[in-house]
């Protein structure tokens, strides 16, 4: 599982389906739901998508910040 400080995954289960949701920490005692998903038939595949979508978002956070970097 990919981890970060600020990024995390939620899986949720409501009467026969699953949700899975990206949070990110905004501070200590606040958080926000990034990315969600529902419906999924089982745990797993919200799992996997969940870990897909975190991968995919850090991803993209990093090019965002090296770019950045090179504009200062």
């Amino acid at each position: 599982m990919e981890k970060s400080k600020k990024f995390s995954i939620r899986i949720v289960q409501e009467n026969s389906s699953w949700n899975a949701e990206v949070i990110r920490r905004v501070t200590s005692k606040q958080s926000v739901v990034s990315k969600h998903q529902t419906g999924f038939p089982t745990e797993a595949e919200a799992q996997q998508w969940a870990q897909t979508e975190l991968t995919s978002f850090l991803a993209k956070l990093s090019t965002r910040n090296r770019q950045r970097r090179k504009q200062s």
